[in-house]
């Protein structure tokens, strides 16, 4: 067992790896001559008047290193927002901690910054680069009036532990933000814009990842309701929020995301430069590498952790028994994101609650030599300080000798 998780362990750290942000934008981004180039297209900087840099999410400080290292001087400045890291710096860059994955005052603060630092510096003949990586919605909260940061917060809190997928929280977020669902774009007052993408969401959609604060938004206010009929937690919603929502889906007072048909969303190029996918094909390698037989079942897997805990221990299970799909030894691999509805007193972390189901599903299997592992690449579980874990017969036995009972565990979410 211990091999084992010496090669899960390595298998993982190979599939981190091929997400790292900042090789990760030097592989995408390159500038040759004084011509910068993106995914494609190429913009000499010699027509431009400045050039500028917004960062914001738990990537956006190595993605920042990465643009400052190829811009070098042509870079006038920048802000960018991270969440709380000791010593975080990029040199001739403002940095701003906050917090995730709750909004915070420190959020509210450093919106403000973005917004200043757009109405001081940025005019139409300047060039904008917009760094954004998960996690930029909650650092970015900038409610609109008449919501406040604590309506905002109690709001976030309900959605993160209500079960919702990161697509559905977002459609609210965007439409309770001043930035996100492409308004970000009402404030840099006719520059070119050119965004970097580090995806942790299922699909890659860029109107998802860090809620679009520079994409086009196909949602509505009338979808954000809906979202929130659908979990049933109308009551759990301030007062503020849902009057806010209810009049821009009746009567269109309030204003919406930014449409696909908007003159704004043409002078934009938003770029993936990393995903979910990269790495899958990567740790695919890594377990060949080591021995193992490689399945890389999707990189768009949703549900409810528990469910999809059962779904891989009957995958399992099959293999054990039949060798179908594959023979043992092997490696199963896959990307996305459960949801957890958190009801009890614990913080959650899907991926650690996903581990403890499969540590539940097992509970007749003593010898058997498997590994279960659900790690966050961005290194953050929820709420949590862990990344995520990994579980084997080995952890039940452990837990039966400090009479630890799995079930009370994921019955507190804890």
């Amino acid at each position: 067992m211990a091999d084992l998780r010496a090669d899960l362990v390595k298998i993982y750290q190979t599939a981190l790896a091929a997400a790292d942000p900042y090789t990760s934008v030097l592989d995408k981004v390159a500038v040759r001559e004084d011509i910068l180039h993106v995914g494609g297209q190429s913009y000499s900087l010699n027509r431009y008047r400045r050039v500028h840099l917004l960062g914001a999410g738990k990537a956006s400080a190595a993605m920042a290193r990465a643009v400052v290292d190829l811009l070098g001087r042509r870079l006038e400045g920048g802000v960018v927002v991270v969440r709380d890291l000791p010593e975080e710096t990029v040199p001739g860059l403002k940095i701003f901690q906050a917090g995730h994955p709750e909004p915070d005052q420190r959020g509210l603060e450093a919106s403000r910054q973005w917004i200043q630092y757009l109405a001081d510096k940025l005019c139409a003949e300047d060039l904008l680069l917009v760094l954004l990586s998960g996690g930029a919605s909650a650092l970015l909260p900038a409610p609109v009036d008449p919501v406040s940061l604590a309506d905002k917060q109690e709001t976030t809190r309900t959605l993160l532990t209500c079960g919702a997928t990161i697509q559905e929280i977002n459609i609210i977020r965007k439409h309770l933000s001043r930035l996100k669902g492409g308004r970000l774009l009402e404030h840099t007052r006719g520059a070119t814009v050119v965004t970097l993408l580090v995806s942790d969401v299922v699909g890659d959609d860029p109107s998802t990842i860090g809620s679009g604060l520079t994409s086009p938004d196909p949602s509505t206010f009338a979808d954000c309701l809906e979202v929130i009929g659908r979990y049933q937690i109308t009551s759990r919603i301030p007062e503020k929020v849902l009057d806010y929502l209810q009049t821009g889906a009746r009567s269109g007072e309030a204003l919406e995301t930014l449409k696909e048909t908007s003159l704004r969303s043409r002078r934009v190029q938003n770029c993936l430069v990393s995903s979910n996918r990269e790495s899958l094909k990567a740790g695919a390698a890594e377990a060949a590498a080591v021995g193992y037989q490689p399945l890389i079942l999707s990189s768009s897997m949703q549900g409810n952790a528990s469910d999809l805990a059962r779904f891989y221990v009957a995958m399992v299970t099959e293999i054990l028994a039949t060798g179908h799909p594959l023979a043992a030894p092997c490696c199963l691999l896959s990307g996305g994101e459960a949801t957890v509805r958190v009801t009890g007193p614990g913080k959650g972390g899907r991926n650690q609650e996903f581990a403890l189901w499969c540590l539940h599903e097992t509970a007749s299997w003593e010898n058997q030599a498997v590994l279960f592992a659900s790690v966050a690449s961005d290194g953050s579980d929820g709420p949590t300080n862990a990344a995520g874990a990994l579980v084997s017969p080995a952890t039940r036995a452990r837990a039966r000798e400090l009479r630890l009972n799995s079930r009370e565990y994921l019955q507190r979410n804890d």
